[in-house]
């Protein structure tokens, strides 16, 4: 199956990240978000991206037209019908994404691939809410999108072999990422490991073991992670940190998965991370650390 023609439902970081990469690959790209305004929001983010891009000298003036000239905005799920495959990037909230997967059943053909990014949620239960299963898939992007290769593909209980391998193909041969496949399972293998990793991070340093600055430079430098534990609850987002740490909680009913209350502490205070310029540190509106 040749993947041309990509939906994107859901315009949020990670939705931008998404459509933007998909884009530099040359495929056409419908991005979807509820109003104008949100659109707009999400295409002046994209715009920025390629503006750092072009100052990096990583690309030409030129080349951000092109990439900008494949990308669709839309408000209307109907030009959807027009895509190989839809990918839904939006909230952590079951219910919201049944209802996403509810209204593209009833619009898609049946061939064309439903996908979703979500990082904890189940798939199964994402593809009871259509009449089509087999051809909903999970496709759990890392951010950033553009500078992690790696894609988890993930399968559901009714997931068809040939939704799987097409998925496959177009992970590894046409946006050319490092597909790892993962059997349905809460926070699959990357959100499992790395928020248990996050969460000891945040006992560690509640205990007054270390700084938070002294915990990040342990793993930062100590076993080459590009960003410490804490450091990564910022860019991920504590709320989203904390909901992915409570879901898994309910799932498993193991205590290793139940969000340090420091986490509850800074997400009750609104100290999100990058999002709100603060959490363990500070961000400007780039979202770069200040020192």
């Amino acid at each position: 199956m040749k993947i041309n023609k990509i939906g994107v439902v859901g315009a949020g970081t990670m939705g931008q990240g998404i459509a933007e990469m998909l884009a530099v690959k040359g495929m056409e790209v419908f991005l979807v978000e509820k109003t104008p305004e949100k659109l707009d929001e999400a295409w002046n983010m994209i715009f920025i991206s390629l503006d750092k891009q072009i100052e990096k000298w990583a690309i030409t003036v030129s080349e951000k037209k092109l990439i900008l000239s494949k990308i669709h905005k839309i408000n209307k799920f109907s030009k959807l019908s027009e895509c190989d495959m839809v990918i839904e990037t939006i909230n952590e909230d079951l219910e919201a994404k049944m209802n996403v997967f509810y209204e593209l059943d009833a619009i898609c053909p049946p061939h064309i691939i439903l996908a979703s990014n979500t990082s904890t949620l189940s798939l199964t239960e994402l593809a009871n809410s259509t009449e089509n299963p087999e051809r909903v898939i999970g496709l759990h992007f890392l951010h950033p999108v553009s500078k992690i290769h790696l894609v988890e593909i993930i399968r559901g209980l009714k997931t068809s072999e040939e939704t799987l391998q097409d998925t496959k193909s177009f992970v590894e041969n046409v946006i050319q990422k490092r597909g790892i496949m993962v059997n349905e399972s809460p926070g699959f293998v990357t959100t499992r490991l790395i928020c248990i990793l996050i969460n000891e991070a945040m006992h560690v340093l509640n205990e007054g073991v270390a700084s938070a600055e002294d915990v990040d430079c342990a793993m930062r430098i100590g076993y080459d992670f590009h960003y410490g534990p804490l450091e990564m609850a910022d860019r991920f987002g504590l709320d989203a940190v904390m909901a992915a740490m409570e879901r898994m909680f309910r799932e498993f009913g193991e205590l290793k998965y139940r969000p340090s209350f420091l986490m509850k502490k800074m997400v009750r205070a609104g100290n999100l991370g990058m999002k709100t310029g603060e959490g363990f540190f500070r961000y400007d509106k780039d979202g770069d650390r200040i020192s």
